[in-house]
């Protein structure tokens, strides 16, 4: 019975969302939704797809851009820094995760690979074939590999969602360990287009099961759980404290959660395809896929009220 008044509220909140009953705002008034252009661009324009955005919680934010330079990095107020990453690095630019060691990580769905990268740009290592697609039961080849998350042992995750239907775990120095999943459906355990992948403080790895609008979780061995129901389709983020923040590009809106149960949702511009949190001040950070309209939406986190 829980489950079932868990995801009729959740349908009442994003039908809300869709139909800006609650535009501009957090359902529960825990974020001012910033819906102006966050960003002070050179040039006044992106250029291209903002696909991606990751915060690194000690004041710098990178946006992930379909165009070289790929890379755009920003103070958290908006103030363009620099750009790098020279022209054909990418195929598809797509996703983007700071681990925490400061190293940054990108998917290439079209050249079907993961990149690492360090701080100041450089490409220390490479997952996957460029070029060469692989099925579910691949050790060494993806098939469109869409968002990739560092547990805190090092090792590597990488959601191969848009074609395949699994995570591929591999150790820190790039030596295949496991495949989570494997088979596509809505049974447990099943996936059917994981699109964004986090670790929690016990080990659990959360993926985003963006065509069964649900959270898959697994145990650190790769065993299945249970599921959460959640809007999904964009990425994943979970904090120190274990809440969940889900992005959503049909609801246009962020979803966070704590152990399944909602606790806010906020609605933001555009398509949110990417999401980071900053690590330290909890500010929400989207990026909206739209070609014809790229941004980044900064969500500010209130101060909780003095008494």
């Amino acid at each position: 019975m829980k489950n079932y008044v868990f995801a009729a509220l959740l349908v009442l909140v994003t039908g809300a969302l869709v139909t800006g009953a609650f535009a501009q705002s957090s359902l529960f008034d825990k974020y001012d939704v910033n819906m102006t252009k966050w960003a002070q661009l050179p040039g006044g324009t992106w250029g291209g797809e903002t696909s991606s955005v990751a915060a690194d919680g000690k004041g710098n934010v990178i946006v992930l851009v379909r165009k070289a330079p790929y890379f755009r990095v920003f103070t958290s107020d908006g103030k363009f820094v620099k750009g790098w990453g020279e022209d054909g690095l990418f195929n598809q630019a797509h996703s983007l995760h700071f681990d925490s060691d400061g190293f940054i990580w990108a998917t290439d769905p079209n050249d079907h690979v993961v990149h690492k990268f360090s701080p100041d740009g450089k490409l220390l290592m490479t997952l996957g074939k460029k070029g060469v697609a692989g099925d579910n039961t691949s050790h060494d080849t993806f098939n469109r590999p869409n968002a990739v998350t560092i547990a805190p042992n090092g090792d590597i995750l990488v959601s191969d969602g848009y074609v395949n239907s699994r995570v591929v775990q591999f150790s820190k120095d790039g030596k295949f360990i496991r495949i989570i999943g494997g088979t596509k459906g809505s049974g447990p355990g099943q996936l059917q287009l994981p699109h964004g992948i986090a670790i929690d403080s016990k080990g659990r790895l959360l993926v985003a099961d963006s065509d069964n609008k649900r959270i898959a979780v697994f145990d650190k061995d790769g065993k299945f759980i249970e599921n959460w129901a959640a809007p999904c389709r964009g990425n994943i983020v979970i904090t120190k404290d274990d809440t969940l923040y889900a992005s959503d590009v049909n609801a246009g809106a962020v979803t966070i959660l704590k152990d399944g149960k909602i606790l806010d949702v906020i609605h933001v511009e555009g398509r949110p395809h990417g999401l980071s949190v900053d690590p330290t001040t909890l500010d929400v950070y989207t990026s909206s896929s739209v070609a014809q309209n790229p941004n980044v939406t900064k969500s500010v986190r209130k101060k909780p009220a003095s008494n």
